[in-house]
């Protein structure tokens, strides 16, 4: 059956460089508005509330990370999944993917908050969080956990939608966020006649609040719409825990999000040497992830274009645009990426005065910029290369290129050039495991078995439908 019209892209015909780029747009500029959100968030604690507070919601942001990354792998299997469904124009199987998965996932992320807002303070201790930013990242860690559930299920839609080829639709609720995010953020934090005087907690709430109205819109408007992926009360049988879709989304999904987690907890793990360095360090080295999450956003967003296309054309059976897919988007990472590296480049000292007052902090930025910027055009087409290959569900091998490049490279180089080299050295690691992780990702692209895998749905009362 095909779906019925609706805002979403058909990435299985027509000219593939064009239609890439047009779906990777919106997910640029939304990831933009998410960044440019952090960022004027944290330029109101940085410069209002100090280092210690600046260090203190870079830890805390870094633990969200950490624990977006256990559902990932849901989400990501989900996206798959639909994208390969429609492709195949497989409605029912689209929607039966959509209401196994949406609850299961609410279900992990009221688990994870609750988890979250008992064990707060233990995890800031084992992450070595500075003393004068324990109290900062307490504050805003804990309401953070609250609004857990609103953020991973806004997060959810979005991904859906994408895999179902619409990228607008999310923007527009993306955008609406982000604005109401930066409207609040300096009334809570500050206060404001009857608002109290909340530092940074004030501004975890702001998110929370942003987030919540921006969900319920976005559901609002999807059922408005009549969106081909809603689920009505016809389709109420679809919103159970079917044991095939969970299945496989606990098979796929989890390989996938414990590739997040490696990639989270090496992220930790390098917050947590940079802490025993002091607050300077922390400071510096949260203002330059600042920065760095710019530069990563053009791969983020061909990446997300490029898995949407190439799960499209998997369920089609299309594997020339499939293979077309990856050098379309390695080309447009390799322009944009480097565009936006070399003019870091060029206004480095000027950008960390944004974020930063303390002239120590803002010199070991410089130096993390230096060393670490262009190695993330070498992470940009792993990150292409990656989302070809789990379009097709193959996810084990990325998980063991992401944790050899990350714990078995990255992390003993960071620790034995930081205790032997030190701060400076650290900073090497970065493009070190980069590189590692390019190497292992292209290898398995061209010679592994990636392409034999497979994602199967049972029809209700058929055989199995093969999406590879």
């Amino acid at each position: 059956m095909a779906l019925p019209k609706h805002n979403g892209m058909n990435l299985t015909e027509g000219p593939l460089a064009k239609k890439l780029l047009v779906f990777a747009m919106p997910i640029l500029l939304g990831n933009v508005m998410q960044s440019l959100n952090g960022t004027i968030n944290a330029i109101w604690v940085g410069n209002f509330l100090g280092e210690g507070a600046f260090a203190a919601t870079s830890n805390a942001n870094n633990i969200m990370f950490f624990l977006l990354s256990l559902v990932f792998g849901i989400g990501m299997a989900s996206t798959i999944l639909v994208g390969q469904r429609i492709g195949a124009k497989d409605e029912i199987g689209a929607k039966r993917v959509v209401g196994a998965s949406a609850l299961f996932y609410v279900l992990l992320s009221v688990l994870i908050a609750a988890a979250g807002l008992l064990l707060s303070t233990r995890i800031l201790h084992w992450m070595q969080t500075p003393a004068d930013s324990m109290d900062y990242a307490l504050g805003y860690i804990r309401i953070t956990f609250i609004g857990i559930p609103f953020m991973f299920f806004f997060n959810f839609v979005m991904t859906i939608l994408r895999g179902a080829g619409d990228a607008k639709t999310p923007f527009y609720f993306l955008l609406l966020s982000a604005l109401l995010d930066i409207a609040l953020n300096p009334l809570l934090i500050f206060g404001f006649g009857p608002i109290p005087r909340m530092e940074t907690a004030g501004s975890a709430l702001a998110a929370v609040i942003a987030q919540g109205i921006s969900l319920a819109a976005f559901i609002a408007y999807l059922y408005r719409q009549k969106h081909p992926l809603r689920l009505t009360g016809s389709d109420r049988r679809y919103v159970r825990l079917d044991p095939q879709i969970i299945k496989l989304l606990v098979r796929k999904g989890i390989p996938m999000g414990l590739q997040m987690l490696t990639v989270s907890s090496s992220a930790i793990a390098v917050v947590s040497l940079v802490n025993s360095f002091g607050s300077a360090a922390t400071a510096a080295f949260g203002a330059a992830m600042q920065i760095s999450s710019y530069v990563q956003m053009p791969a983020m967003a061909i990446g997300g274009a490029v898995s949407a296309a190439a799960a499209q054309n998997v369920g089609a059976g299309k594997w020339d645009r499939v293979h077309r897919t990856t050098g379309i988007g390695c080309l447009f990472n390799l322009l944009m990426t480097g565009l936006l590296v070399a003019l870091i480049y060029g206004w480095n000292e000027r950008i960390l005065h944004i974020f930063l007052k303390d002239e120590s902090a803002i010199q070991i930025g410089m130096n993390i910029n230096h060393i670490t910027l262009w190695a993330y055009i070498v992470f940009g087409i792993t990150f292409v290369v990656s989302g070809v290959i789990r379009s097709t569900g193959a996810v084990m091998i990325p998980l063991l290129t992401t944790f050899l490049a990350l714990w078995c490279f990255r992390i003993p180089f960071a620790y034995y050039l930081g205790k032997t080299f030190g701060l400076n050295a650290v900073w090497w690691s970065f493009p070190i495991g980069f590189v590692c992780a390019l190497l292992l990702s292209a290898s398995y692209y061209f010679w592994g078995s990636w392409r034999k895998s497979s994602m199967k749905i049972d029809p209700p009362g058929g055989e199995a439908v093969s999406v590879s």
